[in-house]
């Protein structure tokens, strides 16, 4: 069922009883006399990433101190002093893009003041101001991953995927009259309509890989503690048969992959059922309570799904608004929010440095796990957009001006990297959002939010366009 004349579909997948493996891009999968480039693999990938309360670089002391944004602006930047030093060994895949804002996150009206918190995430992607509700009547934009999603997630079995590391609430009313709606999400498929996020491993590896028919089929088949490879052998030795040496190999090394990551999820899964306490008592039993190891498992599940192609579009929001979660591992002992109201003391900026850079931390991880996968002609790093930011600045103020954002990969070779782009002042974010579409493909947008011009985001100078 796989094979015609040595040719494999790149839409074939490894078939058995409740579990369904889309395939990694196999030379096979290449006609005869075809191209490689011409081929589904060469495909941008689109993964855009919130982490929220802004960051210490946007304070009066952080610009001063190059503490997120290099001093250099073009190709010849230190990244020594800032939060993106964990970056510099993929430079050659980053671009900086400095000092924009954020104005449809800032309060309109009198009732909106003190709500940043609350309405933020929905302005991320968006780039639009949030109707202020409590109800079911919310309104927002259509966020920039579900526009790419609409035009070219529908090839793919999934045309997006949203991620999240903390709790939802998914419904109600939050503070200062917002929906929690507005809290809990950074994609929208309408102004109206918001994308519900995965928070749990589990569920996301088994959207991933159809595992289970039903949610009871499901359940008997992680007590039985089997792994979904044990389900399709057959299918497997009967494509191996087929394929050549280093197909074989990237094949073996796919499937692996996706035992690794089954691994971890049921190790997780076994110490939340063993009655130990748990330092996130109230999460799901697939959730790890480390944070370094879930962001790595929901990174590693993005990559496996960008390599067989089963979807090219993820959002993934790290934290939440006022999270006042502990990150110890960065060296600083106080909570998240309660460290990014810092006062304007120097000593309490320095450590909510420390938070952002471990945050950036996270980032070669999944960087490096793209850069090593290979992709038709490219690797998938070359052949991803990936969006790092937030929509906030200086949180001790709840402010939203010279925002942290940059950008990595090299889109399908649309994107050079090795760059560090100052705005002028008062540029929005949304223009970077606006000449992110048009680098996607995307090119019948003339605008996106409160953008005023495209930006050539692979240059120093001469940053803008007219519309």
């Amino acid at each position: 069922m796989f094979i015609t004349q040595k040719h494999v579909s790149r839409r074939s997948a490894l078939r058995g009883l409740g579990a369904t493996i889309a395939l990694p891009f196999l030379e096979a999968m290449v006609p005869a006399r075809t191209a490689l480039a011409k081929t589904a693999a060469g495909k941008v990938r689109l993964a855009c990433i919130e982490m929220v309360h802004g960051s210490a670089g946007s304070t009066a002391i952080g610009i001063k101190q190059n503490m997120w944004a290099p001093a250099a602006a073009g190709k010849a930047f230190d990244l020594s002093p800032s939060s993106l030093m964990p970056l510099d060994p993929l430079r050659d895949y980053l671009t900086i893009v400095s000092n924009t804002d954020v104005k449809n996150a800032e309060a309109f009206e009198l009732p909106e003041i003190g709500g940043d918190h609350f309405r933020s995430s929905a302005v991320f992607l968006t780039q639009e101001h949030p109707k202020q509700t409590q109800s079911s009547d919310v309104h927002v934009g259509t966020s920039l991953d579900q526009l790419y999603a609409r035009k070219f997630g529908q090839e793919t079995p999934i045309p997006s995927m949203q991620f999240c590391i903390e709790n939802v609430d998914a419904a109600g009313g939050c503070s200062y009259g917002y929906s929690c709606v507005y809290t809990d999400t950074i994609s929208w498929a309408s102004p109206t309509e918001p994308m519900p996020m995965i928070r749990d491993p589990r569920v996301a590896f088994d959207q991933l890989f159809g595992v289970g028919a039903t949610a009871q089929a499901r359940a008997e088949r992680r007590t039985e503690d089997q792994s979904i490879l044990d389900w399709i052998t057959a299918d497997i030795a009967r494509l191996k048969r087929d394929l050549g040496a280093a197909d074989q190999a990237r094949l073996g090394d796919y499937l692996e992959d996706v035992r690794e990551i089954e691994r971890r999820i049921q190790k997780t899964e076994s110490f939340n059922r063993s009655g130990d306490e748990r330092a996130l008592p109230g999460a799901p039993v697939g959730v790890p309570d480390s944070f370094e190891e879930h962001i790595k498992l929901m990174f590693d599940l993005q990559a496996i799904a960008f390599a067989s192609d089963i979807t090219r579009v993820f959002s993934f929001k790290l934290g939440r608004d006022a999270s006042n979660r502990v990150f110890a591992d960065s060296g600083v002992k106080t909570a998240f929010h309660s460290a990014s109201h810092h006062q304007d003391r120097e000593d309490r900026i320095k450590d909510f440095q420390k938070i952002n850079t471990y945050h950036v931390g996270m980032l070669p991880y999944f960087l490096n796990k793209l850069k090593n996968t290979p992709d038709g002609e490219r690797n998938l790093l070359d052949n991803t957009l990936v969006l790092y930011g937030s929509p906030m600045g200086n949180s001790n103020v709840h402010n939203h001006k010279r925002c942290p954002l940059f950008l990595a990969g090299h889109a399908g070779g649309e994107l050079k990297g090795n760059m560090h782009i100052k705005a002028a002042d008062g540029t929005p974010m949304a223009n970077v959002m606006l000449s992110m579409a048009h680098l996607l493909g995307l090119n019948d947008m003339t605008s996106f939010g409160d953008s005023t011009a495209a930006m050539n985001l692979n240059a120093a100078g001469d940053t803008t366009a007219a519309l």
